[in-house]
């Protein structure tokens, strides 16, 4: 993550970590990670050793207590969610990770930009969609709109109406 926390920055997306580790435990696992992967995080890391954070978001039950050291990963591996909050203060997506595979933050990178292009822009993103690919006019936007906006598009079906992706503003 912190190598290419500069991509998140690109887009204006702040990076934060949750571990239910306490902020001394976090130290050695950075150091760990620098020297195991060639870089620490550089961003900031949310102890919630007491869970509240954790079962405030469904990352773990809420009868969940005690010591987090006297829990095993299996306990905590709920604890392995990737979510993105708009500036909305929204959760725009969730994703959870199995302790057996690691995230994609390439996928994260491309929900960003999807989620910032639409924002901006009255179209859809269709699957596998990656920047400067070709997207597809927003079903609440009429054709007589779609018009004014667009000007031509290629319809395989009514309902999809595929156009150029709109340049950044």
């Amino acid at each position: 993550m912190a190598k290419i926390k500069p991509e998140f920055e690109k887009r204006n997306v702040k990076v934060i970590g949750l571990s239910v580790d306490s902020t001394g435990d976090h130290e050695g696992w950075a150091k760990d990670i620098e020297e195991t992967q060639g870089q620490a995080p550089n961003y900031p890391i949310i102890g919630d050793a007491d869970f509240n954070v954790s079962k405030l978001y469904g990352m773990l039950p809420s009868e969940v207590s005690g010591d987090p050291k006297s829990r095993t990963p299996a306990d905590n591996q709920t604890v392995r969610n990737v979510f993105v909050v708009g500036p909305d203060k929204k959760v725009k997506l969730i994703l959870v990770y199995p302790m057996t595979t690691g995230r994609n933050f390439d996928e994260v990178l491309r929900v960003i930009d999807s989620l910032q292009l639409t924002a901006k822009h009255r179209v859809a993103t269709p699957v596998n969609w990656k920047q400067g690919e070709d997207v597809i006019i927003a079903g609440s936007v009429s054709n007589d709109e779609a018009k004014e906006i667009f000007g031509e598009w290629e319809s395989p079906k009514p309902y999809i109406r595929i156009v150029p992706q709109p340049t950044p503003a």
